[in-house]
């Protein structure tokens, strides 16, 4: 009976232990309860369960540490001063499949939330433990080693380095080819994580043979693994000519377009970010994309998107355009242009606008007939304005001031440059003027539609300081016509009129 009794104890003991920690993890998972669980001292409760004989205990306390963990960069740093983490990588070495899941996931909510909290993991010998559960056979654990490496290498070089000193690229390549897609998805996500830094840690990232991979999986029909995949490809990309040639040669183009019009905003974002990190680099590689049927893609993705989904496409056909004529070109047969202009009407962000009227500037600067095809897309009255309001960023209004001097020193289409003489800054008009300059003296039609829509008559109004280049640019264009008629147009003379009509009815 005694006998009984005491394991029956000892029973009652178990399930009050296992109780206790499936209650807190699931107190753990809503946010009210937070402080008072840290307030009961649960932390110090939960420590020693991590090293009870019953596994199911063991790994509930985990779990319920790691939920704790992750709510907050206080609660993880607890853990850290709690001594919790070197019998957490004990673990991930002595326990099951199930111990390991939930101490790496411990890891990983304790290095997510900044650079010195990984640091700790690390520092706590985590990453050799890690790595070496990238080898088990059960994929689950896989994925919870993978993500805890990605939270370490995603604060900064430093961090990432000590992922790839450990080991740990080669295995996650390796985790891009099993079949679950869950462990794609986050393998792909890490390596994106480790590359984004720096180009010699994307050349890590490459040697490992990561491109091929990620690569046969641009139209995966999940759409979470397609998002990290061409994250992926972008940080790769983003760093050098030769890595972005890297990724070009895989031979994803034109097949990744299909990608531009997904049903994900995310996949179709890191899609377009992806083409603008490769067109940025050179010509010929932004030529490549343009044979490719990139440049039309990307205008009919500006045209179907709308706000920070539509930067990188905006970025693209700025980018683009900026390297020669012939490919500015290419974007305008487009109709590059048009997508440009509705976007600088529809958009309300001011980093957005700015991209608009830098892609703008770009396109318009190379000859005057870029500049004539930018103009007459009545764009030129919308970057004046931007450039003219005082509430909007100091970014913007310099990128609306550049990019209207960058079309305005080509552009001799004179319609389109009337109405900004009734309106421009001082700033602007000087550039307005200069272009009437270049034209008026070679051009009739040109003068008498200056005269009779205004245009005479509001050059004479302007207050140039004698000897400065605009006032040389208003002589030139007032020697273009006769001395009387540039008087007849100036501020003054009717009323000069009058006056001599009067004397000479008064001397009559």
């Amino acid at each position: 009976m005694s006998q009984r009794h005491t394991l029956q104890v000892f029973e009652q003991y178990q399930k009050a232990r296992l109780a206790f920690v499936q209650s807190v993890a699931d107190l753990a998972t809503r946010p009210q309860n937070i402080e008072t669980l840290q307030n009961a001292g649960v932390m110090a409760l939960l420590r020693p369960l991590l090293l009870d004989v019953v596994p199911s205990v063991q790994q509930t306390a985990a779990l319920a540490l790691g939920r704790l963990a992750n709510y907050s960069d206080h609660l993880a740093e607890s853990v850290v001063r709690g001594d919790i983490l070197p019998q957490l990588v004990y673990s991930l070495a002595e326990q099951n499949r199930f111990y390991k899941k939930a101490a790496a996931f411990v890891l990983r909510a304790v290095a997510k939330h900044s650079p010195q909290l990984a640091q700790s993991v690390i520092d706590c010998g985590a990453l050799d433990a890690l790595v070496v559960c990238l080898e088990e056979f059960d994929p689950s654990v896989k994925e919870a080693a993978t993500w805890a490496l990605g939270y370490i290498a995603r604060h900064n070089a430093e961090l990432s380095q000590h992922v790839v000193d450990a080991g740990g690229v080669p295995l996650l390549v390796l985790c891009l080819q099993e079949p679950e897609i869950a462990l794609k998805r986050v393998a792909a996500s890490a390596l994106s994580d480790i590359a984004k830094h720096s180009p010699e840690l994307a050349q890590t990232v490459v040697d490992a043979g990561a491109i091929a991979h990620l690569a046969q999986m641009i139209l995966n029909p999940d759409a979470q693994l397609k998002r990290q995949v061409f994250s992926a490809l972008s940080q790769i990309a983003k760093h050098s000519v030769d890595l972005a040639e890297m990724v070009v040669e895989a031979e994803i183009f034109p097949t990744a377009f299909a990608c531009l019009n997904d049903t994900d905003e995310y996949v179709k974002k890191n899609c377009a970010t992806l083409i603008r990190e490769i067109v940025k680099h050179t010509p010929e590689l932004a030529q490549m994309i343009v044979n490719a049927g990139g440049v039309a893609a990307v205008v009919n993705y500006v045209a179907s998107t709308r706000g920070n989904v539509r930067l990188p496409g905006i970025m693209m056909l700025g980018y683009t355009a900026a390297h020669t004529e012939s490919l500015a070109m290419a974007v305008i047969v487009s109709k590059g242009i048009n997508q440009l202009s509705i976007a600088l009407n529809e958009e309300t962000e001011d980093h957005i606008l700015a991209a608009t009227a830098w892609a703008l500037g770009q396109i318009g600067r190379h000859t005057p007939e870029h500049a004539k095809s930018v103009a007459v897309a009545n764009v030129l009255p919308k970057l004046l304005q931007l450039y003219m309001r005082t509430d909007m960023s100091e970014d913007l209004q310099t990128k609306a001031k550049k990019a209207l001097k960058n079309i305005l020193q080509k552009c001799v289409y004179l319609p389109v440059l009337e109405p900004l003489l009734h309106e421009a800054s001082p700033n602007i008009l000087k550039h307005v003027v200069a272009q009437f300059s270049k034209v008026l003296p070679h051009d009739p039609k040109a003068r008498r539609l200056f005269v009779t829509s205004g245009g005479l008559k509001k050059i004479q109004e302007i207050k140039a300081e004698e000897g400065s280049p605009l006032a040389e640019y208003i002589n030139t264009i007032n020697s273009c016509f006769p001395e009387e008629v540039v008087k007849y147009y100036s501020p003054g003379y009717a009323d000069e009129l009058l006056e001599r009509v009067e004397n000479h009815a008064n001397k009559a």
